[in-house]
């Protein structure tokens, strides 16, 4: 494919393009699809045709051409970035001798957070409706093997369902904040082994010297971005993965999110060795990335999870998302949430085949969610 879909007019090839204010109209506050984000990460150069992320927003208009509903969408070259795993789909067609690549992708890039992908889709279901028409009309049109909606919200599965889209689930592990007044009253909640174990965990931190302070986007200073980055470039590094986010991102989006985005970082002997970077909403906390200029293990568990709590029962935050997998999260307090994607799938036989793919991984995962809920921390 030489060039990009014939529906999508040019203005709306990037979303830099696009209005802010308008875009964000619809975005319901989640960091990862706010304008700022998705526009940042294009004049960063994180996303672009060199990167195999190509943006391609989709958007639905009034007729007074005012932004009814919109999806952020991006042709895809490969699977990376995506954190829902098509790889053996892939293969499959490969085997069957049909090209996977490019495919159609609404997601936030880098990002295993759930939210809107059909944007507008609470308020006006009809136009949200359109958008999944473009979707489908474009990977018809331009034969492009599928098209994926990944970490939507409940109101655009619905949609999506309702569309006949194929359904695929998963599961993260989110903490929810009761109303606890400080760490201390979380820890009282939980069963004797899960808080005699943190405690454990926190002491043992703090014995070693460490210690932990918050900045923002609004207060950082170079050289704490230079941290994040070099925190961030060592821990892709360690799992042999490739580093989409340069320091132009980390920097741009700093500021351009201010109080919206938090790093916590680690220090010993007065010198900062370890961080970790999060967005905020006004309800939520989301932990993003890890990294270490040393071996600091144990010091992973506060930055990232202890410390977060700690901040969103005294920021008042509601629900704190650490990111994609994990189960060890769930002694520390988090528990398994649901998360959705759904996919449009051009060849029938394909469809068939992914169909049966899924029904079996649905299995499963019902058989996962049973084991998860022995792990259930809580004494209640």
């Amino acid at each position: 494919m030489t060039s990009q879909p014939t529906e999508t007019r040019p203005d709306h090839l990037s979303f830099s393009g696009l209005a802010q204010s308008a875009w964000n109209a619809l975005s319901q506050g989640n960091p990862f699809i706010d304008w700022r984000f998705l526009s940042d990460l294009e004049q960063a150069g994180s996303v672009g045709r060199t990167t195999g992320w190509t943006p391609c927003p989709i958007i639905e208009r009034d007729a007074a051409g005012a932004i009814e509903a919109a999806a952020p969408a991006y042709l895809k070259e490969h699977s990376h970035g995506e954190f829902v795993f098509d790889w053996a789909w892939a293969r499959a067609a490969q085997g069957a001798g049909m090209a996977w690549y490019p495919k159609l992708l609404v997601a936030a890039p880098f990002s295993p957070v759930p939210g809107p992908r059909l944007l507008g889709s609470e308020l006006n279901p009809r136009a949200a409706g359109q958008v999944i028409e473009k979707i489908e009309d474009i990977v018809v049109s331009n034969g492009l093997s599928s098209a994926g909606v990944n970490f939507c919200s409940a109101q655009d599965a619905a949609l999506l369902e309702q569309a006949g889209w194929l359904a695929r689930y998963d599961w993260q592990f989110h903490w929810h904040n009761q109303g606890w007044r400080d760490f201390d009253d979380f820890l009282s909640a939980l069963r004797r082994r899960a808080r005699k174990n943190i405690r454990q965990e926190r002491r043992k931190v703090q014995d070693a010297g460490w210690s932990f302070r918050w900045v923002d986007g609004s207060t950082i200073s170079e050289r704490e971005l230079w941290l994040v980055h070099r925190c961030y470039l060592g821990t892709f590094a360690l799992y042999g993965n490739r580093p989409m986010l340069n320091d132009i991102f980390f920097r741009q989006n700093a500021r351009a999110f201010g109080k919206g985005f938090q790093v916590c970082i680690a220090t010993l002997a007065g010198k900062d060795r370890a961080c970790a970077v999060f967005w905020r909403s006004d309800s939520h906390l989301y932990g993003r990335y890890w990294g270490s200029l040393e071996d600091t293990r144990d010091v992973h568990f506060e930055t990232c999870y202890y410390q977060g709590i700690d901040y969103c029962i005294r920021e008042g935050l509601k629900v704190f998302e650490p990111g994609a997998q994990g189960e060890h999260k769930i002694r520390r307090g988090f528990l398994p949430v649901k998360t959705r994607s759904f996919h449009f799938i051009r060849h029938p036989g394909m469809r068939r085949a992914i169909a049966e793919y899924l029904k079996a991984e649905d299995q499963a995962l019902i058989g996962y969610r049973e084991h998860l809920e022995t792990l259930d921390p809580y004494a209640g």
